[in-house]
């Protein structure tokens, strides 16, 4: 038999704060109300929601602003998650919302719950899997769970665009994209390589400037000082 409760906040597929609707007992009395979005919907429960409702209300905005500002850190993010796999892709274990959440709080800084990961089922394979976080009943921000078998393997998925799975033999396109890696990061070091010869090129040609400065000085003083001395002895000859 249907139990009929009131709703503290909007909940997808079912209502908004304030709506009374019948649920399975089960769901209200294991998630509903445990999570305090809702209440039974008894004479009490009804009398105490309605005084109580502008400021539930007037919460749930500041709330709502609140999660707004963080889903624009969470856009177009994506976490690397690495775990054992075999060649196939297939992993050993899975990742769960736990996974995600933590993931998710390591890499943006907020606190993102498990409770927050719209998750059907854990996943069992690697690959790029978009994923929506909740923030708030009514903020909802899509980032991407990148799973791989190493940092590596993460960075070639997302260059593709899809999951690394390995046949027998290796296709052309996973040769291809390793070598992409592997090319960007030898032009990376070349490229701060080419950096610090210059700045030891630019070094060398200030010490080099300010040495020949130093001896165009010190030639000028000489010059100064013998022409000195020439005129002190054409005053001592007249004398």
């Amino acid at each position: 038999m249907p139990m009929q409760v009131i709703l503290l906040e909007r909940v997808d597929n079912l209502g908004n704060l304030g709506d009374l609707v019948k649920v399975k007992p089960g769901y209200a009395r294991n998630f509903l109300i445990p999570q305090n979005k809702a209440l039974r919907a008894t004479d009490a429960n009804i009398a105490y929601f309605e005084t109580q409702k502008k400021e539930l209300e007037k919460q749930n905005e500041v709330k709502r602003k609140e999660s707004e500002k963080d889903a624009k850190k969470l856009e177009k993010l994506m976490v690397v998650i690495v775990r054992h796999a075999s060649e196939g892709g297939q992993l050993y274990g899975s990742v769960a919302a736990r996974d995600i959440a933590e993931a998710v709080t390591a890499k943006s800084g907020l606190t993102v719950g498990r409770s927050m990961v719209v998750i059907n089922d854990a996943f069992k394979t690697i690959g790029l899997f978009p994923m929506t976080i909740a923030l708030h009943p009514e903020v909802k921000v899509q980032i991407t769970v990148n799973i791989a078998r190493s940092e590596d393997e993460a960075k070639i998925q997302e260059k593709s665009g899809k999951a690394l799975i390995a046949t027998d033999m290796e296709s052309s396109e996973v040769k291809k994209a390793e070598a992409d890696v592997a090319l960007d990061a030898v032009l990376e070091d070349s490229g701060l390589e080419i950096e610090k010869q210059k700045a030891e090129k630019k070094a060398k040609q200030a010490t080099e400037d300010d040495e020949k400065k130093a001896k165009k000085a010190a030639k000028k003083a000489k010059k100064a000082e013998e022409s000195e001395e020439m005129a002190e002895e054409g005053e001592d000859s007249e004398s």
